[in-house]
């Protein structure tokens, strides 16, 4: 599992264990289930009796109440069922990979070198500068990332129940579709997360010494010297981070066209406010 779903089991295992709220929330659910029920019959019962709306009532009823009563289990194999989806796609967990390499990096500057890059010259200052905003923006983008992804997937495992029992219900059944959908584009995070890094291998630029050995980012930032090569990816890869949650909801909910045009002027200006050009731009 890739770095932020393996915090997220973390925080997972938190709320649904013995001091957790879950046994009120579901307690609560069953209860908001079966005033539901209760209305669904009555609703029949005003229409005349209608044995067809009370058995699709019934089998509706049924099956949330077995989804509730198993609810941890299925939460847990529905969001297993997407990480492996997202391992199967890229086993590789670039952006963590990516900041250990970073960290090494900066590591193997040392203190001297850093001093001796700032006293050198203002090009250098301007490359040290450039720099520690990557060693500082990247981290802070993965950080916040994986912060409100775990909460993200505590919020939806909390009030899981108590939405799906609104489902049946008349007039609020659009809160659980609602709460279906945030929950598709919960889990799409790890796939687009994944795809991210089937697109950086693809352009060579997964890891550090495959991007300096290609001395350029699938070819954007040519001539760039080692240390702004790998500042500018970094900035650019916090950017692609930062883009994820955007990304999911478009794409679950239809908006891939808009998505994708995001991207694009997104990128852009980060590349441009640095002097570079896209290609065939």
């Amino acid at each position: 599992m890739f770095f932020f779903e393996q915090t997220f089991q973390t925080v997972l295992n938190g709320v649904s264990g013995a001091f957790g709220p879950m046994a009120a929330i579901t307690t609560i659910a069953n209860a908001i289930l079966l005033l539901c029920a209760l209305f669904a019959v009555y609703e029949a019962y005003a229409r005349g009796g209608d044995a067809r709306m009370i058995g699709i009532a019934a089998a509706k009823f049924l099956l949330l109440g077995l989804i509730l009563s198993n609810y941890d289990s299925i939460f847990r194999s529905v969001n297993g069922g997407f990480n492996q989806i997202a391992a199967a796609i890229s086993p590789n967990d670039w952006a963590n990979n990516w900041m250990l390499q970073v960290n090494q990096y900066f590591n193997g500057l040392g203190n001297a070198s850093w001093f001796n890059l700032v006293v050198s010259s203002i090009v250098a200052l301007i490359s040290v500068l450039v720099q520690l905003i990557a060693a500082v923006v990247f981290p802070i983008t993965l950080l916040v990332f994986t912060i409100m992804y775990c909460l993200y997937g505590a919020i939806l495992y909390a009030l899981g129940p108590l939405m799906l029992a609104l489902y049946p219900a008349f007039g609020v059944g659009q809160l659980a579709r609602s709460y279906l959908v945030n929950l598709f584009v919960f889990h799409a995070w790890g796939i687009i997360y994944a795809l991210f890094s089937i697109l950086l291998t693809a352009i060579n630029a997964d890891t550090l010494a495959a991007m300096l050995s290609a001395n350029s980012l699938g070819g954007w930032f040519q001539g760039a010297s080692t240390a702004l090569l790998m500042s500018l990816a970094s900035i650019l890869f916090a950017v692609m981070v930062a883009l994820i949650p955007f990304l999911a909801r478009r794409i679950v909910t239809g908006e891939i066209g808009s998505s994708m045009m995001m991207i694009v002027n997104t990128v852009s200006s980060a590349v441009g406010s640095f002097g570079f050009r896209l290609p065939g731009r």
